[in-house]
């Protein structure tokens, strides 16, 4: 560290390096569960391969009303509340609003850990550079959770990791090669295309590679117009740590020629005179590198026998999704997409590093053998994996205990956690609120209630575990006598078979996209005091929340929701409506901005004087001089 420049030292109970979907999420949710948390991201921008600066699509399990909920379903829901048209900008901006304005989590961008301390085999503290302010950070925590996707803290804290492919005997596993090697999946850059209204000519830079129909290149484009470009892939053959910079340069000039014989040669070329490159990134998209190791090792066979494991806290479903090493070098098929059941259980215990007690892992770097992680990577599901390692690392601060010794009431404490924050854990029922054992739940129009408390809350195969009534109906919580309440929960249908993706091609008159039609838009929650009176606690018509958690905080005797509207020509469906006398993470949007004027308003006005000019050119004078 050179200590001629400033450091600033931080503390706080969770630290969470990298800001990905996984860390992003891993951050917030510990956060909401009442730890101080400080999340380290390198990057200005959170999101990293779903990033505008990577721009990967969000992937995950795969089959109807098998979408990942929790804090990703809110992130996406918030994004299409605010962003119909799909831009990018704005995208980053609902980003931005979860990582700097949740309370209780500080967020330093362009922030990279370079450094660490270990302390009687624990994570003691971290050293980052911030390049922008020339400020080293030193952040010292309890707990610190690695969702780097290269797992940075492996080599600094000494955790045990795996790197590469295993051989097929060492596991058994038969999509694994016969011999084990340190290749990966390759990088990708992505492109974004754009049509117009009117022909758009392309020349290439001189400097960029040539393809020709007698390359690999028109068996992966065929005669499409090439997705996002997830094939675009190199890097594999070598290290993607060490030598990301001249990968990214060679993946730069194979972009360029892609795009040149898509407009200038292929058999796309006819169908693309009106189309243009709007986007091309500068930053490649990394699949793996350095894997944990932790006290379950997850293999082919685990998820093949779909995961059934005690200590579940997150799922996956994607096929086992393995790109050839070699990327656009290797002329055959790119993948191999090897089935996979949907959903399957991932286990805590693969979640943490076996040899540092302190510290998680949520992303593409679990202890995961190369052919399960070839299913787990991709965003989806790595989300709520980092909802996982976040909500278990505030269990940990709140009990002063390691990641390891969530067992037992532990461990359904964490579960039950989790699915009152909308995380689905396949095989798990979720257990109603203690004070809703002696209510009495009904609803209007003949519709049957009991639904709702049945602890699934999704359609689940062929079983809609839904309530459903028409505009106007509404459902009653009866306590029979006043009860401490201190929050009401409800969660609602927001479509789970929309993936909710962000666009990768933009054609000339794409419309914009809209809120879940089924999705409710407009609903008042009434509380009836001691005495018998209804009164209004909340009403809002612009609801864009599945999950919603508002504060009671007083002994009533009943609740009761009514639906106004839902965001399309559908009836009111709702999942679950309940009461709770412990406190749940609550629906709380960012506060208002304030108004320009009165940020003015606030500056010494003395520092909004005219300069005097003589002394202003001096000073200046001197500065260059002093420089």
């Amino acid at each position: 560290m050179n200590s001629k420049l400033p450091l600033e030292k931080h503390q706080a109970d969770i630290c969470v390096v990298g800001g990905g979907m996984a860390g992003l999420i891993a951050a917030v949710a510990a956060a909401r569960r009442g730890s101080s948390v400080i999340l380290v991201h390198d990057r200005p921008v959170l999101g990293g391969n779903a990033s505008s600066e990577v721009r990967m699509w969000i992937c995950g399990a795969h089959g109807q009303h098998k979408k990942e909920t929790g804090i990703l379903e809110e992130i996406q829901l918030r994004n299409i509340h605010r962003n119909p048209q799909g831009l990018y900008n704005v995208w980053d901006s609902v980003l931005f609003e979860f990582g700097k304005m949740t309370p209780g989590l500080t967020t330093f961008f362009n922030c990279t850990c370079n450094d660490a301390v270990v302390e009687n085999g624990q994570l003691k503290s971290i050293d980052a550079w911030e390049m922008p302010s020339q400020t080293w950070r030193r952040i010292e925590a309890k707990y610190f959770i690695d969702c780097s996707g290269d797992s940075i803290l492996a080599p600094l804290a000494g955790a045990e990791v795996r790197t590469g492919r295993e051989a097929r005997e060492e596991f058994g596993e038969p999509i694994a090669p016969l011999q084990a090697d340190l290749k990966t999946m390759g990088n990708t850059i992505l492109m974004q295309l754009e049509e117009t209204t009117e022909p758009q000519p392309f020349t290439p830079p001189n400097w960029a590679y040539h393809f020709d129909d007698a390359s690999n290149l028109p068996s992966r484009l065929g005669n499409g117009l090439g997705n996002n470009f997830w094939w675009l892939e190199l890097g594999g053959l070598g290290d993607s740590i060490a030598d990301s910079e001249s990968i990214r340069d060679e993946l730069v000039k194979v972009a360029w020629g892609v795009w040149d014989y898509m407009k200038n040669r292929g058999v796309q070329a006819e169908k693309l005179i009106n189309w243009r490159l709007r986007w091309m990134g500068a930053v490649p998209g990394k699949r793996e590198n350095r894997r944990y190791i932790g006290d379950h090792l997850m293999t082919q066979h685990d998820i093949e026998a779909a995961g059934p494991f005690e200590d579940i806290v997150a799922y996956g479903g994607w096929s086992m999704d393995d790109h050839h090493p070699a990327g656009l070098y290797y002329p055959g098929k790119p993948t191999i997409f090897h089935p996979a059941p949907s959903p399957y259980g991932i286990p805590l215990r693969s979640l943490y590093s076996r040899n540092i007690p302190n510290l998680l892992c949520a992303g593409r770097n679990i202890s995961a053998t190369h052919s399960a992680m070839s299913s787990t990577r991709v965003m989806g599901t790595t989300s709520i994996m980092g909802q996982a390692a976040g909500t278990a690392a505030a269990l940990c601060a709140k009990k002063s205990i390691f990641p390891r010794d969530i067992q037992g009431e532990y461990l359904q404490e964490l579960q039950r956690n989790l699915m009152e924050d909308d995380c689905w854990l396949p095989g798990l029922t979720k257990p109603f609120s203690p004070i809703m054992e002696e209510a009495y739940i009904s609803a209007s129009h003949d519709t049957d209630a009991g639904i709702l408390l049945d602890g699934h809350e999704r359609q689940i195969e062929d079983i809609d575990h839904a309530w459903e009534g028409p505009v106007g109906a509404t459902i009653t919580i009866d306590f029979m006598q006043p009860t401490s309440v201190d929050c009401a929960r409800l969660v609602f249908d927001s479509d789970l078979n929309d993936p909710k993706k962000m666009p990768v091609l933009y054609p000339h008159g794409r419309g914009p996209v809209s809120m879940p039609k089924q999705l409710v838009k407009a609903f008042c929650i009434e509380v009836q005091n001691t005495e018998g009176k209804w009164n209004i606690l909340h009403e809002t018509s612009d609801n864009n929340r599945r999950l919603v958690v508002l504060p009671v905080k007083q002994s009533i005797r009943g609740l009761r929701f009514t639906g106004l509207a839902a965001w399309g020509n559908s009836p009111i469906r709702v999942y679950s409506f309940e009461a709770s006398a412990t406190p749940l993470p609550l629906s709380e949007d960012p506060v208002d901005g304030m108004s320009w004027t009165d940020v003015v308003a606030g500056i010494d006005p003395e520092q909004l004087k005219e300069p005097d000019n003589g002394l202003e050119n001096a000073r200046r004078g001197q500065s260059r001089v002093g420089a």
